[in-house]
C-alpha cells in the first residue's frame, strides 16, 4: 500500500476547487493509562499525535503499529494486545495540502513486563507526553494537537467508551 496518493477533493464543501490533495495513510495507536493518553511530536515539529507511522509495502495496517512502536518507543506489541478503533480522516499535521488517513489502534495499559516509565522516545521522535483526551491543551504556536487526534479520534473514544 503506498504511503500517499493524489486524489480530487470532490467534497460539496469545496465544489469550485476541485484540487490535488496529497494523501498520507498511517497505522496510529490509543495508548492509556489511567485518563490519560500517550502522544509524541517529532523532531522539529510542534505537533502532538498518536504514536504510528506509515507502513511498508503490503504491510497490514495492525503490522504497522505494532513495527512503528517497537521503533519509535521500544515497546513490543502484540496483535492480541490491540482492538481496532477505526478509519479516521483529518488534515495531516505537519504536511501542509495534506490529508491523512489512520487506522487507529487501542490498546489499554503497558505490555507485559513494561512500566510507563519505560517509554522513551526514539529514531525521529523528540518527545513524549501524556494528555487527557477530555482536557487538551489549546493550540498555541509552541504546541498543538494533530487534528486527526483532537477531531477525530477523541470523539470516537468517547463514543467508544473511553
Amino acid at each position: 500500500m503506498p504511503d500517499s496518493t493524489d486524489s480530487t477533493d470532490a467534497t460539496p464543501d469545496h465544489p469550485a476547487d476541485r484540487a490535488t490533495v496529497r494523501t498520507i495513510r498511517v497505522s496510529a495507536l490509543v495508548l492509556r493509562r489511567d485518563d490519560t493518553m500517550l502522544m509524541v511530536r517529532k523532531r522539529g515539529t510542534t505537533a502532538y499525535m498518536l504514536p504510528g507511522g506509515k507502513p511498508e509495502p503490503g504491510e497490514a495496517p495492525i503490522d504497522t503499529i505494532i513495527r512503528e512502536v517497537d521503533e519509535e518507543l521500544g515497546l513490543p506489541l502484540t496483535r492480541e494486545d490491540l482492538e481496532e478503533l477505526g478509519t479516521f480522516e483529518a488534515p495531516a499535521a505537519n504536511e501542509a495540502d495534506h490529508q491523512v488517513i489512520g487506522d487507529v489502534f487501542v490498546h489499554r495499559g503497558m505490555p507485559d513486563g513494561f512500566d510507563f516509565d519505560d517509554i522513551r522516545p526514539q529514531a525521529e521522535i523528540d518527545s513524549v507526553a501524556w494528555f487527557a483526551p477530555d482536557a487538551l491543551p489549546e493550540d498555541s504556536a509552541a504546541l498543538t494537537i494533530a487534528p486527526l487526534t483532537r477531531d477525530r479520534v477523541v470523539p470516537a473514544l468517547a463514543r467508544h467508551g473511553g
